[in-house]
């Protein structure tokens, strides 16, 4: 089984409020930390690939960053517009499954700087589906471009918002992303959810050498 249906998202961000989301995070600065490192991050191309409605858009936006948005939920992607306001019309807007090839239209994201993955490859769990989303971002990552990953660890709990999960390690994600990537860092975390319930990650930064 892949990800979830739009309609399965769409329940959960109509249905539930943000602070209680069992990924609902206020506090952005892991992310941030991975993307220190990165030349020029404040001035790249930048696609977020299961943005949902995260507070991270609006502190990468305070940059000069150029952002692409997407995700399965078309009700989570409204929830950001209506957030953002005016601000929305800088942004470049897709709503697709990334485990699904990305449409070549105008919304096709060009020569991405930085891929980030905050919780969405672990919901892909057949390996058609993975196989799928490391081709989107072999595609779109330009060379010398850098991916960014927060997935559920090896440690992690077994499911989220009713779906299995397939949980990763450093070792897995670097075989999956091959030769052509360079892992520049790593480290895990124990976010804490809004129940009080810990939830092991693997925060990794992969740079695409060729």
């Amino acid at each position: 089984m892949s990800q979830a249906s739009s309609n399965h998202w769409d329940e959960i961000f109509s249905n539930t409020e943000e602070t209680n989301l069992g990924w609902y995070e206020d506090d952005v600065s892991l992310t941030l930390k991975l993307l220190k490192p990165i030349p020029n991050w404040e001035h790249s191309n930048m696609f977020m690939v299961g943005t949902g409605i995260s507070r991270l858009i609006e502190t990468v936006l305070a940059k000069s960053v150029r952002l692409s948005l997407n995700d399965i939920s078309p009700k989570a992607l409204e929830k950001v517009k209506s957030r953002l306001g005016k601000e929305s019309g800088s942004v470049n807007w897709l709503c697709q499954d990334i485990s699904k090839p990305i449409n070549d239209s105008d919304q096709r994201p060009a020569s991405v700087d930085i891929w980030i993955d905050r919780a969405v490859l672990h919901f892909l769990n057949d390996e058609q589906s993975i196989c799928g989303y490391f081709e989107n971002l072999n595609k779109v990552l330009k060379k010398g471009g850098h991916s960014l990953f927060a997935e559920f660890s090896k440690k992690g709990a077994a499911t989220c918002a009713d779906l299995e999960l397939h949980r990763y390690s450093v070792d897995e994600l670097t075989e999956r992303l091959g030769s052509t990537y360079q892992l520049i860092d790593s480290f895990e975390h124990i976010y804490m959810n809004p129940k009080g319930e810990p939830r092991p990650y693997v925060y990794c930064l992969y740079q695409k050498l060729s």
